[in-house]
């Protein structure tokens, strides 16, 4: 049976996202890393909004891996299994031959750890993510769609006139950015030379409930909420390109059920924001003092500037954001403030590991 995505001339005039979810001719899908940030919100949306399908959820729960991410969602229909995707019997295993989809989150991901050490993210982003192309094709997936990142990209200047497109050159400019880069490589070749069908989308800053405070946006929520002093590299005057988490799984979404087979395909909300304003954002959206921001020594090799242009997206997918970055970013402090219990979980063990390292200071000293 053709999948609903061969049709590479789709406008954005000619369908909505709630109709083509609704009538989608994918049902099975294997997720992996689907109990990190982005990957549980794309395994509720997909239960949402498919409402026959089944969700296999693949994930190693590794530090940033939550199952309390995933506590309240339908287990008729979800099927969590835990596992490494660079084990390859273990993939093959939780992988049977009736999937359809397979969507790949899994990943390290925090450019500071890939500073302090590269070879997980070597093993993982690289490794693993050939290792998920052979089990697809092994087992014949109709489709494989791989989450990347606009840090492949490298750095653009300050000035706004200049964005990424899909056809930007790679320039990936810290360890986590080149196993990226790699693994998109390997996506590549999987469709070349065996014809997988694979898509690739690639993403910004994302933000929204459930994110481990490691990141940018979390962090300064987990300390503020505590009162906490809040980390800030360098200037503070880095640009990143945030986007609410389910408008960026929406667009993944639209992208494996109507995306051109081979398609890459840059995800933003058009929002541009330097650091130092997020972080006064979030501060004065919780009545904090600007005073608990603290400078703290530049990231090496820090990229100064991430801008995506989503013309591709927007025309090809017909896919819009549906939140502002004040509806957005009201949305995601509500939800901190409601789950202080979530946050102290994240908080402990080997959080407070790497935050002494990384800021020279315990969670909550003053």
């Amino acid at each position: 049976m053709p999948l609903v995505c061969s049709n590479t001339k789709t406008k954005s005039s000619s369908h909505s996202y709630e109709g083509i979810s609704k009538k989608s001719l994918m049902r099975k899908f294997l997720v992996t890393g689907g109990a990190g940030f982005i990957g549980s919100a794309f395994v509720r949306l997909l239960l949402d909004e498919v409402p026959a399908c089944e969700v296999i959820n693949f994930d190693a729960l590794t530090y940033a891996g939550n199952l309390d991410n995933l506590k309240d969602v339908d287990e008729s229909r979800h099927l969590f299994v835990r596992g490494d995707i660079t084990d390859q019997n273990a993939v093959l295993a939780a992988l049977p031959p009736e999937v359809d989809c397979l969507v790949n989150f899994a990943a390290e991901s925090h450019v500071d750890r890939s500073i302090a050490s590269a070879g997980e993210f070597l093993r993982t982003n690289v490794l693993g993510t050939q290792v998920l192309l052979d089990a697809a094709r092994a087992r014949g997936v109709r489709r494989f769609v791989h989450i990347s990142t606009d840090e492949v990209m490298g750095s653009l200047p300050e000035a706004e006139e200049q964005y990424f497109t899909e056809d930007s050159p790679f320039a990936p400019n810290s360890p986590y950015a080149a196993s990226k880069a790699a693994a998109e490589h390997l996506v590549r070749a999987a469709r070349h030379t065996f014809g997988l069908d694979t898509v690739i989308t690639r993403c910004g800053n994302n933000y929204g409930p459930r994110q481990f405070p490691e990141k940018f946006l979390p962090l300064m929520l987990a300390n503020a909420l505590h009162d906490d002093p809040i980390p800030v590299y360098g200037d503070g005057c880095n640009v990143r390109d945030w986007i609410y988490v389910e408008d960026h799984c929406r667009a993944i979404l639209l992208a494996l059920e109507i995306g051109r087979p081979g398609g890459v395909y840059n995800i933003g909300a058009r929002n541009q924001r330097r650091n130092i304003d997020v972080a006064r954002s979030v501060l004065d959206q919780l009545n904090k003092p600007h005073s608990l921001m603290t400078f703290v020594k530049d990231r090496l090799g820090h990229d100064r500037r991430y801008a995506i242009d989503p013309s591709l997206a927007e025309s090809e997918l017909g896919w819009r954001p549906r939140e502002t970055w004040e509806s957005g970013l009201e949305k995601t402090i509500s939800w901190y403030r409601d789950n202080s219990d979530w946050i102290a979980r994240a908080r402990s063990g080997a959080y407070r590991e790497f935050y002494s390292r990384q800021y020279g200071t315990e969670v909550g000293a003053q």
